[in-house]
């Protein structure tokens, strides 16, 4: 059994950028990093909407919704020191904006980290095959296809994982998370 050091500082990671873009890839392989000397637990946008949010749609007010919820979840865990990896979509930037502010408003440490992918990538890692159902008109309202992703415009952090390893973007975590003195 792994004894955990507990910390009074929780604080949240939210991962945001397209479908494929490394979000969920990225934020267990940071899991794995920091984990041994605290609680960490990763909020999921895929598993988030098969269960706290699996009654909203895709419309904008319910994508926002879904953000929103989510950001409740992370600030409630966060308040009890634990470190919370978000990675979901979130589409729209003031959404976001929102969940951050909520956060800093209750001194809770908040960096978003863009996982930028160019499109013709994400297309190509699409192992589910959602783009290209999206491209052919099989699927309303796909992120990035016929509705909207807003790129953050100051994103603390920005990986490209078209050209940088998972390990890399990890490494690269880690300093931010030292430099705010969070791990």
């Amino acid at each position: 059994m792994v004894t955990r050091r507990q910390h009074s500082t929780g604080y949240i990671v939210w991962f945001t950028g397209l479908s494929g873009a490394g979000k969920t890839t990225t934020v267990r392989a940071l899991r794995d990093q920091i984990e041994t000397d605290r609680n960490v637990e990763i909020l999921d946008g895929d598993e988030l909407r098969g269960t706290l949010c699996s009654d909203l749609g895709f419309s904008k007010a319910d994508r926002d919704s879904n953000v929103a919820r989510t950001g409740y979840v992370a600030r409630l865990l966060a308040r009890h020191g634990v470190a919370v990896l978000v990675a979901a979509i979130s589409p729209y930037r003031d959404a976001r904006r929102e969940v951050r502010a909520a956060a800093c408003s209750e001194g809770i440490p908040f960096i978003e980290v863009f996982v930028d992918a160019p499109l013709e990538t994400v297309i190509a890692r699409d192992t589910k095959g959602l783009y290209k159902r999206a491209l052919a008109g099989d699927v309303a309202e796909f992120t990035g296809i016929t509705a909207p992703y807003e790129p953050p415009e100051a994103a603390d952090v920005r990986l490209r994982t078209d050209s940088q390893t998972v390990g890399a973007s990890v490494r690269e975590l880690l300093t931010v998370l030292r430099r705010h003195r969070l791990e």
